[in-house]
């Protein structure tokens, strides 16, 4: 129980109000003894000269011994909670009302007896205590036989030894007695009222410490939300802000787990589709390099030509896919940022489509760039967005059949400028249109012969991405594709910002 934060927390509310009640009583009981003394010294400052006048102490100018001894009896008798004690000019105790077994000193200090006698208010004035080696209580005293011709003192102490205790005090004093009453009330009461409180705070802290605990249980993937949502209610306490910390870092936690999940299931396919794409251009290589050293005194030129060509075809192939492979890597490591500069869009794209005109016209295919005129320039950097380019060409070539044909058009739109490279091969099934920019991905119409791996289009995507753009693309069954990305537009310096 004492673990808990609960329990802390109700240990140190106790001994708080424990340590403040303490403090109470020890102020309470120091402010009773006070108010008794000054009580008392005030109401009896007389007390000694009423004694005086009313025993008959003095008579014809000279202390009455039996007047004095009787008056010592009876005092001891009547009223034991003042002490009685005849002093010489020099302080010293000549005799005395109480026990001879319970005085300690032998003589008192007159200065506080002369401050009385010279009307000193400064209420308490506090005087020695016979019965105590260092004790000091209230007093009155008088001059005797006169205060003309004194020859000692009449030496009262008010509240003697029977009101010394703390019980006497307390029950001497109404104040005191229900002040007690209060305080024992007031702990009980403040203390239950505390434990209340504070289990109803700590309560939304056990609830949240029951979410981590599913949470944790749940492999980190069972997330129930601890706080409200944030329009149904205020910033609120720091529990609240608590809970909320806990609910996205949950949040977080959880997209991570399924982001890594994501990775490792790419990672393992990819794995299957390099290790399935390097294996068959491998075997391809060393059949044939072993064909060709096995048969080599055999075989006629022309056909140690095909040979080697198709082991070149094949080289090339794992060329271009190892290529692809790093490139790709760079871009998701982030290791490639692009530096943008002026470029001709149009200029671009005609220089571009130039590099497959062979190809296009051995399978009868025609490249149609259609460029607006008064085309701004964009912020592009050359090489990545040639390598863009060179890609959506490239698969639209694949995907065309002999005697297609691709079309380019480019035109501005606002402040960017939108290039579209569309085919009109057999299009892509609707199931199949999200995963056209997947790794390794190959719709079922391309043509196999190529040595394409399916990375073109992710390599594209990402290049695209990184000048704050996204690749689009739309297809229609028996129409064909249309790939299309946006550059923003290079705007002219003003002469002003010129300089």
């Amino acid at each position: 129980m004492i673990r808990t934060l609960y329990g802390k927390l109700s240990v140190a509310l106790v001994a708080i109000v424990l340590a403040i009640a303490t403090l109470y009583a020890v102020l309470t009981l120091f402010a009773t003894r006070h108010h008794l003394q000054v009580t008392e010294q005030r109401l009896n400052r007389n007390l000694a000269r009423d004694l005086v006048a009313d025993r008959n102490l003095v008579e014809a100018g000279r202390i009455n011994d039996s007047a004095l001894k009787e008056m010592f009896h009876d005092y001891m008798t009547i009223n034991p909670s003042i002490e009685i004690y005849l002093v010489d000019l020099q302080g010293s105790i000549l005799s005395f009302s109480a026990d001879p077994g319970a005085v300690k000193r032998k003589r008192v200090s007159l200065e506080p007896v002369h401050a009385f006698l010279a009307g000193d208010d400064a209420y308490p004035l506090l005087g020695d205590d016979p019965r105590s080696h260092d004790g000091q209580k209230a007093f009155s005293v008088t001059a005797v036989p006169s205060d003309e011709d004194p020859e000692g003192y009449l030496y009262v102490v008010l509240l003697g030894e029977r009101v010394d205790t703390i019980a006497t005090l307390l029950h001497t004093s109404f104040i005191a007695r229900y002040s007690g009453l209060a305080l024992i009330v007031s702990v009980v009461v403040g203390s239950l009222a505390g434990l209340v409180v504070l289990r109803a705070i700590t309560r939304r802290l056990r609830r949240l410490t029951n979410h981590i605990d599913r949470f944790r249980a749940g492999g980190f993937r069972t997330f129930e939300p601890f706080e409200a949502p944030a329009a149904d209610r205020g910033d609120g306490d720091e529990i609240a802000q608590l809970g909320r910390a806990y609910d996205e870092m949950a949040a977080r936690i959880g997209e991570q787990i399924d982001a890594l999940e994501k990775t490792d299931s790419l990672r393992r396919e990819m794995v299957a589709h390099v290790s399935h794409d390097l294996r068959t251009p491998l075997a391809t290589l060393h059949g044939y390099i072993e064909t060709l050293k096995l048969k080599d005194a055999n075989l006629e030129p022309a056909e140690r030509e095909r040979y080697l060509d198709v082991a070149l075809d094949q080289s090339e192939r794992l060329r271009r896919l190892v290529g692809d492979l790093f490139d790709l890597a760079k871009l998701d490591a982030h290791e490639q940022t692009p530096a943008c500069e002026a470029v001709s869009l149009g200029e671009l794209v005609s220089d571009i489509a130039q590099k497959f005109q062979l190809e296009a016209q051995r399978r009868g295919t025609t490249i149609e760039i259609d460029a607006g005129e008064g085309l701004p320039m964009v912020n592009a950097d050359i090489a990545l967005i040639e390598r863009v380019l060179e890609n959506l060409i490239d698969n639209a070539l694949s995907h065309s059949p002999d005697g297609g044909s691709i079309r380019i058009p480019i035109a501005s739109s606002g402040h960017s400028v939108r290039v579209t490279v569309s085919d009109s091969g057999p299009g892509i099934a609707p199931e199949h249109l999200p995963r056209v920019f997947d790794r390794f991905f190959q719709a079922d119409n391309a043509h196999r012969g190529n040595a394409h791996a399916g990375l073109g289009l992710a390599i594209a995507k990402r290049i695209v991405e990184l000048h704050g753009a996204r690749l689009e693309v739309e297809s229609t069954l028996g129409r064909g594709t249309a790939f299309s990305f946006r550059l923003s537009a290079r705007v002219p310096a003003t002469p002003a910002s010129a300089a």
